[in-house]
């Protein structure tokens, strides 16, 4: 059977190849994907070639490579070991790729946290949200957030988009979202957002503290540049706790440790979405399992609507062109492939 893929076939260069897939194993499932999402941090370092990235040996840069991992579709074979799911099943998915078929172990306890059955209340868009939700919700817990408490997001990209009505329902007042881009401020506002700064005015961090009487309580940087970090630090209340959602992949640049870090006692905490717990969730450290299963919960329930943050919707056979974009653009928008266009 033939499958048609995303591939980075070399720096700055994406292609829609075909290949041939199998049956699923008896420990597998076989799904035919209707969207899936872009990551436009994770997936411009890999197609650029940043080494310092997992996808990479050492500082050498491996091709092709596929990324794609937070996608949904519809069960079309189940593999004979297989019984708690059936063909024709609506499911989410995590840790996929960019494919129009995809076959995913789903007997091993772990491996099983990776297709998630989703009912008719939810939107395909919204079902290919969830697993790339869970690396904002993650960083929000990580930060022991309470009702009431101020939180400020650095960076509107998808993860920081995200984090705003996520913030929102878990009770942070206020929220405020912060970025360079008007047009990004703006959509930060509509997304739940009482204040949206930006982080180059000279008055920058008198304003958030104005609007959190003396700072935020929580922090979500989200740039990974360290740049953003800084200008984090600044809005801070005294023994607040930053997130470190984005990657900082680049690790030249300094910090005034002793007057922004060690004095007024904030914590920072590293909150890459691989630094959580396989198997059982405690106070904030929840697994990926129960993260997704929350989301689908908020979803269904109307708390959140992630899927209103989308741009674009393309067909995988433009993937060429959005993907030299996304090389090529700095501010890049949220964007789904829909698999039913090919």
């Amino acid at each position: 059977m033939k499958s048609r893929n995303i591939l980075f076939t070399g720096p700055s260069v994406a292609a829609l190849v075909e290949d041939e897939i199998g049956a699923p194993k008896a420990n597998e499932v076989q799904v035919r994907l209707t969207m899936s999402t872009v990551s436009s941090g994770t997936e411009r370092a890999n197609l650029v070639g940043d080494p310092n990235v997992s996808m990479g040996t050492g500082n050498q840069v491996i091709w092709p490579r596929a990324l794609g991992y937070s996608s949904c579709g519809v069960i079309e074979a189940i593999g004979s070991d297989v019984t708690d799911l059936k063909v024709g099943d609506r499911v989410a998915m995590a840790w996929t790729t960019h494919r129009e078929l995809i076959n995913i172990n789903h007997t091993d306890i772990y491996e099983r946290a990776h297709v998630y059955p989703v009912s008719n209340k939810i939107s395909d868009e919204n079902a290919a949200l969830f697993q790339i939700g869970t690396f904002p919700l993650a960083a929000i817990r990580k930060c022991g957030l309470e009702i009431g408490e101020s939180a400020i997001v650095m960076g509107m990209g998808i993860l920081g988009l995200f984090a705003i009505p996520l913030l929102k329902a878990a009770g942070a007042a206020p929220v405020i979202a912060v970025d360079p881009v008007p047009e990004k401020r703006e959509k930060a506002l509509a997304s739940g957002a009482d204040f949206a700064f930006d982080p180059y005015d000279p008055n920058f961090a008198k304003q958030v503290k104005e609007v959190t009487g003396g700072g935020a309580n929580v922090g979500i940087e989200v740039t990974g540049v360290g740049a953003g970090l800084d200008g984090i630090l600044d809005c801070m209340a005294p023994f607040g706790r930053v997130a470190l959602l984005g990657c900082t992949r680049n690790k030249n640049f300094t910090i005034d440790y002793y007057g922004k870090v060690h004095c007024p006692g904030i914590t920072l905490i590293g909150a890459h979405t691989m630094a959580r717990p396989k198997f059982e969730s405690s106070k904030g450290w929840w697994t990926q399992k129960d993260d997704i299963q929350a989301l689908i919960k908020l979803t269904e329930m109307g708390r959140i609507n992630l899927a209103s943050l989308v741009d674009e919707i393309h067909s995988p056979a433009e993937a060429p062109d959005v993907y030299t974009r996304l090389a090529n653009e700095k501010s890049f928008p949220i964007v789904q492939f829909d698999w039913r266009l090919l």
